[in-house]
């Protein structure tokens, strides 16, 4: 099980990626990433071509929904980030889920 440290250094850098992407540009949306080995959720934005305002919070009724939501163990978020894990493969065989409205899941189809 990874560290929530290390978790927060693969998520700058995964959703870094993302909202450096030109895909990405204009795009203003609240993002969560629920990880269910270590029972916390780490909600930001993504705005203006950058990941802002992470924080975490333990998971539960009180988290607010966010309009990206991404839940997976944190082994696979530091795996996805080395390099060791492909978002797609990981999205297909369940490890990761993915849920956001249409218009976002097809923005975001473009940029993973």
């Amino acid at each position: 099980m990874a560290t929530m440290d290390q978790c927060l250094t693969a998520l700058q850098k995964v959703l870094g990626d993302l909202a450096s992407s030109p895909a990405a540009a204009g795009l203003d949306r609240s993002l969560s990433c629920r990880l269910t080995d270590l029972d916390e959720v780490v909600l930001g934005r993504l705005s203006t071509g950058a990941v802002r305002e992470l924080h975490v919070l333990p998971h539960g009724p009180d988290v607010p929904k966010a309009d990206i939501r991404l839940t997976m163990s944190s082994d696979d978020l530091v795996a996805m980030t080395d390099g060791d894990l492909h978002f797609g493969t990981a999205w297909a065989s369940g490890r990761v889920k993915l849920e956001a409205g249409l218009r976002d899941l097809l923005r975001l189809r473009k940029i993973i």
